[in-house]
């Protein structure tokens, strides 16, 4: 779908889930990864073994707590003496659930740290070097929380749809940098809804036993309140979109929120 050899990726939380499966697309295509994501060393060095037997000439990790701008600048800089990320990936996210007057306050804090405060970061350190290279990609992990909310996800909520607006934001200001045949400067949001991730794992298999095992049936249950499709996305068709986005093609698409959601948001 791409050919992104001689590019460099930074994708923030690729060490698993969606993040991973987007490293894996854009590895696929040629482009070097810079992956980033809290894990040890064993599992770092099979993520990045594993990405560059999938066809990247290059996977490194790169170190940095989301939560903290100093850690991310630092973050940045160590990525531009790689080469400078040609496309940026901020997937990484950390949820709570609680209602609104039980929230506590550190994990409002935190969460708009890292899913919102930390995409600031890396694109206002990234996408000038985009700029003056004509060709950027910038894709936004916003949710389909950036685009509907619901209860008990307060901080979630409020981080996603800052991202959306924050992407908005920048696909305009950089909407005219480099060109066609250069393939521009684009900012998207994709907006998973439901995901097959170690992290509902447990919830459909909670519900699979009330229906005898039968884990399709799980599946619909926990998805029949939200997602009219009653099946949950393959990371991998996150990262089939991801990788699209950064084609020259896709020149002209940004500032858009795509929704892989099963028709939840066209309720």
């Amino acid at each position: 779908m791409s050919d992104l050899r001689g590019k460099t990726a930074l994708v923030t939380g690729s060490v698993q889930g969606i993040g991973l499966a987007i490293a894996e697309a854009l590895a696929s295509a040629g482009a070097r990864i810079a992956v980033h994501g809290l894990a040890g060393d064993a599992q770092i060095h099979e993520v990045c073994e594993h990405l560059r037997q999938l066809g990247a000439p290059q996977a490194e990790f790169f170190n940095g707590d989301l939560r903290h701008p100093d850690q991310i600048a630092a973050l940045m800089e160590a990525v531009a003496a790689w080469g400078g990320a040609d496309v940026l990936v901020n997937n990484a996210g950390v949820q709570h659930t609680a209602p609104l007057a039980e929230m506590p306050r550190e994990m409002w804090e935190a969460i708009l740290s890292v899913n919102l405060s930390a995409a600031f970061h890396t694109m206002q350190a990234a996408m000038p070097i985009m700029a003056e290279r004509g060709y950027g990609r910038v894709i936004n992990i916003a949710s389909v929380h950036g685009l509907v909310a619901s209860k008990d996800k307060a901080p979630y909520v409020a981080a996603k749809f800052g991202l959306v607006g924050l992407s908005r934001v920048a696909a305009l200001e950089y909407a005219a940098a480099g060109s066609k045949a250069s393939g521009g400067v684009t900012v998207n949001c994709i907006c998973p809804g439901w995901t097959e991730t170690a992290i509902i794992e447990p919830q459909i298999e909670m519900r699979a036993k009330a229906h005898g095992g039968d884990r399709e049936a799980g599946v619909a249950e926990l998805l029949a309140e939200k997602q009219p499709s009653l099946r949950t996305s393959d990371p991998a068709e996150i990262g089939a979109l991801a990788l699209w986005l950064c084609a020259p093609i896709a020149h002209n698409v940004t500032g858009t929120s795509i929704p892989i959601d099963g028709g939840w948001t066209a309720q």
